[in-house]
């Protein structure tokens, strides 16, 4: 909670088991209300490790592609009663360690949306990204 606004990190997953542990770990849980996973019908383990992990999942019995997944998540963390949704990649391409900071910008009233960068926040391929994307 930031103020008076409930935050909900979303994570939309497709294959995530290898770094979904890392990622949640690095939440900060002082902001994260609650988190959420949106599993993409992955063929891995990535829903058995969310469970184990005790975050809340949605399953989708058939692979609904990137946008199908974001719509679940942003339905699922309004329904959660969010004011501010973060969407984190359990890729771990992008660092959890910023969810704070751009969801304080988004309660302070200055900004509606905040977009991060794997490019040029950080060096992407560190975190998996494949060099030719």
């Amino acid at each position: 909670m930031i103020g008076t606004k409930r935050v909900v990190v979303v994570l939309p997953a497709y294959h995530a088991s290898r770094t979904l542990e890392q990622t949640l770990n690095e939440i900060p849980r002082d902001v994260a209300d609650d988190v959420l996973l949106v599993d993409d019908a992955s063929q891995d383990d990535t829903v058995e490790v969310a469970r184990r992990l005790g975050l809340r999942t949605f399953v989708h019995p058939r692979n609904l592609g990137y946008g199908g997944n974001q719509k679940t998540c942003y339905r699922e963390a309004l329904r959660l009663g969010a004011d501010i949704v973060v969407m984190l990649h359990p890729d771990y391409q992008y660092s959890p360690r910023l969810v704070g900071a751009m969801a304080h910008m988004v309660a302070s009233g200055h900004y509606d949306v905040v977009l991060g960068s794997r490019i040029l926040a950080q060096s992407a391929t560190d975190g998996g990204m494949p060099r030719y994307k």
